[in-house]
């Protein structure tokens, strides 16, 4: 397995990590037992970082993440998140940034883990009522205290990010960056190079749409959250479609699947990206890994920024209300 660092002081770290999300929420109806079976194979096959968070499932990935890595949990770099909160019907309830807050769910999440520290402890979505110097400020009193090790932000803008590297060290910023999601490039990808922060990239495979799997909205299970994302509607959705097809193709010319030359990609942007992708699929957690030996040429370099350029994907990354949660 390949590794990189997660920021200049952070932990090593798979160059490919597991997104577990899906395994909970999200994406259609899921399979507790082939989750775990997922998960324990990626630690069998040298994966060692993984991401969940409190909002996902409502607790529930948590809890199922503790168990796959219960007897196990030393080979395991775990990430997971705060601040979106989440109701007794998974209703969602807002954004909470407040320092007693942080200590609250940091205590909820080591519970539903079963571990006694968090590894990678980030903050999911900036809280724009309280000064992110607050936020981060609770979040290194956990630090000292031994219940987390490394910090993170999630979805932070490049001012946010220099005002709460300022309290405490971030060692990595998750956000959403893919082929069909290159907003990161420019502002923010140089903010957190400057300051020695890595780069963990969520939806590397434009969740599901750059695999060339999703033809149709009705591929979709009718619970499946991308039915409402506005990159999985109308013209947008068909004008996707396209892009995908070009992955696709030169994936055939290379002799590689979709999801790996995007993955490959993707971590041919630099040493310190380190994509996430979801599976709930041992089959395809297999084939995610494949990405990690195939070398893209400058000329395949050159060919996908022509062809799938910043701003080619058609429809916002969420909706318009949760669009306004993000980069903030």
């Amino acid at each position: 397995m390949q590794h990189r660092q997660l920021g200049r002081n952070g932990p090593q770290v798979s160059a490919l990590g597991l997104g577990c999300m899906g395994m909970s929420e999200f994406y259609g109806p899921s399979d507790e037992a082939a989750s775990i079976a997922t998960i324990q194979r990626a630690l069998d096959l040298g994966v060692n970082f993984l991401d969940t968070a409190d909002m996902y499932g409502a607790g529930h990935n948590e809890q199922l993440v503790g168990r796959a890595i219960r007897e196990r949990r030393s080979q395991v770099v775990l990430a997971t998140k705060f601040g979106n909160m989440r109701g007794p019907n998974r209703e969602f309830l807002g954004v909470n940034g407040k320092p007693e807050y942080v200590r609250e769910a940091c205590d909820a999440s080591l519970k539903r883990l079963g571990v006694d520290h968090i590894d990678l402890y980030y903050q999911h979505r900036v809280d724009p009522s309280v000064p992110i110097e607050d936020t981060v400020g609770a979040m290194a009193e956990l630090v000292r205290a031994g219940k987390v090790r490394w910090l993170g932000l999630s979805e932070a803008a490049p001012a946010t990010i220099r005002r709460a590297h300022a309290v405490h060290p971030i060692s990595a910023l998750q956000t959403e960056y893919s082929l069909w999601s290159r907003d990161p490039e420019g502002e923010l990808l140089d903010t957190v190079r400057e300051l020695g922060i890595a780069f963990v990239p969520y939806s590397p495979l434009g969740r599901g749409f750059l695999t060339g799997s999703i033809r149709n909205i009705e591929d979709l299970a009718a619970n499946d959250w991308r039915r409402h994302s506005p990159r999985f509607q109308g013209e947008a959705f068909a004008a996707n479609v396209r892009l995908a097809d070009t992955v696709q193709a030169m994936a055939a010319e290379r002799g590689c699947t979709a999801a790996q030359l995007a993955l490959a990609w993707l971590l041919a942007q630099g040493p310190d990206i380190v994509p996430i992708p979801g599976t709930r699929s041992v089959e395809r957690l297999q084939d995610n890994l494949g990405a990690l030996e195939l070398r893209l040429s400058a000329d395949d370099l050159a060919r996908l920024d022509r062809e799938l350029p910043r701003g080619a994907a058609q429809g916002t990354r969420y909706p318009q209300a949760a669009m306004q949660a993000v980069n903030r």
